[in-house]
């Protein structure tokens, strides 16, 4: 038995673990919840900071590659102009009977109800998704906004701003994260469809001409950025946009699938967008968007390459990708037993190592508290102290923790710790004068059993 592994086949077990380990807890949970909104908890945001640090340094670590922060309120013409207003509508059904209401693109079996089976569906009719409010104190519709639904925008109406400052040269990117909002008729699956959410996007302003050349190159270097950071191959595809897919104004489109428990879904979209952004903004605004090349000298409008990611799916395919349950003996016992472990990249665990003091004396705790200080200065470290040490390490294989450090009693004499290994399980004696220096080392050169 001993050695067997699973992996995640049923998203209601991760939802369970994120609620009780703090990743993610329903928002407003105390007075029954809200829809499709969620809120993260003390690892969720340390894990969440980790995947929108690793996808920032990704884009702007390359000196053609700049950053912006948006907005989240524009100018409501913005919207018009992106075909957001007039387009951005799903259709809607409502079942007569039990009053459930869903896009028609979703229904299980066409004119049947999702819920009740039955078959007294509504006509559709277009709902839009943006979010309306008003800005100033008087609610008239001269005050309409709008919360966006995406960020792209805010790259597009600033890309003369950023070129000139930033003195860049086409062909050049420029990326943000930022919350988007969208009214989505039918949320669901966990933190995968939410109505607030956070997006990663990159849009890449390149010449006409040289725009597929510049596509085929940023799809294969997101699809590896991916498996750099550990995701199994075998659960990551493209999927290619087809003529029924295609928005109206894309020239080809990509989207990286992962393979969820409830099925393959994208996680990112890489798309030629053409030129329609710019020239859109150009004709609402009257405002020239041009880019001169002193070198042939010609003036033109740019086309874009986006890569465009979800954080909170991204995040949602990190725990999944990271789940596995092992039958392996126990560290107190000897038994057989299943141990739950989110094996992730060191690079995205929110906890780097935990520190346990095999006693609660005074003496332990006074090195054990020093230790878990020094390595905190580099990055996050937790103090363990409650329970046997294999419930300890139990623990913090749930959550991910590469490293335990146990301070035991011969610590007091060899001035040495007990570093065991979150994926091999392996125990190390290591000086505690050069026990910081290690974790980094080892963290640095991390070679898991996930990623052999």
């Amino acid at each position: 038995m001993s050695g067997q592994t699973r992996y995640l086949n049923d998203l209601q077990t991760l939802v369970s673990l994120c609620k009780r380990r703090g990743f993610v807890f329903q928002s407003s949970e105390i007075y029954g919840g809200i829809n499709a909104c969620w809120d993260y908890g003390p690892l969720g945001v340390e894990l969440k900071a980790n995947v929108k640090k690793l996808w920032w340094k990704s884009m702007t670590k390359r000196q053609d590659i700049v950053g912006v922060d948006a907005a989240i309120l524009m100018h409501p013409t913005v919207w018009k102009a992106s075909g957001h207003v007039d387009g951005f509508s799903d259709p809607l059904v409502e079942c007569k009977d039990c009053k459930s209401r869903f896009r028609v693109d979703h229904l299980k079996e066409a004119g049947k109800c999702n819920n009740c089976g039955k078959t007294s569906l509504s006509e559709p009719r277009m709902f839009n998704l943006m979010f309306k409010t008003f800005m100033g104190p008087v609610e008239d519709s001269a005050a309409v906004v709008y919360l966006r639904p995406e960020t792209a925008q805010g790259i597009f109406v600033n890309f003369e701003n950023v070129q000139v400052t930033a003195r860049k040269k086409i062909p050049f990117g420029i990326a943000q994260i930022g919350k988007a909002f969208r009214n989505e008729i039918t949320p669901g699956n966990f933190i995968f469809r939410t109505r607030e959410f956070e997006q990663m996007e990159m849009q890449y302003f390149v010449k006409p001409g040289t725009d597929m050349e510049h596509f085929e190159t940023w799809k294969a270097a997101r699809k590896s950025y991916y498996e750099s950071f550990g995701f199994r191959p075998e659960n990551l595809r493209f999927h290619q946009h087809g003529e029924g897919e295609l928005a109206h104004y894309a020239r080809a489109a990509f989207d990286i699938e992962y393979k969820f428990p409830f099925g393959w879904q994208e996680i990112e979209g890489i798309h030629n967008r053409s030129d329609f952004d710019l020239t859109q903004h150009q004709k609402f605004s009257g405002k020239k968007i041009e880019y001169f090349d002193e070198s042939s000298k010609e003036k033109f409008v740019p086309f874009v390459i986006e890569t465009s990611a979800g954080c909170d799916r991204t995040l949602l395919a990190t725990l999944s990708d990271a789940y596995r349950e092992e039958v392996v003996p126990d560290e107190d016992t000897g038994k057989e037993d299943v141990r739950v472990v989110l094996g992730f990249h060191p690079e995205l665990a929110p906890v780097k190592a935990a520190v346990l003091p095999l006693s609660k004396k005074p003496e332990l705790q006074e090195i054990s508290n020093r230790i878990c200080a020094e390595l905190s200065e580099d990055f996050v470290a937790q103090h363990d102290e409650a329970g046997s040490i294999g419930k300890r390490y139990r623990r913090q294989d749930e959550v991910g923790t590469p490293f335990c450090l146990t301070v035991d009693f011969q610590s007091l004499e060899d001035q040495c710790v007990t570093v065991r290994h979150r994926d091999t399980m392996k125990q190390s004696r290591v000086s505690m004068s050069g026990i910081s220096t290690y974790i980094k080392e080892q963290l640095k050169n991390f070679r898991g059993e996930v990623w052999k």
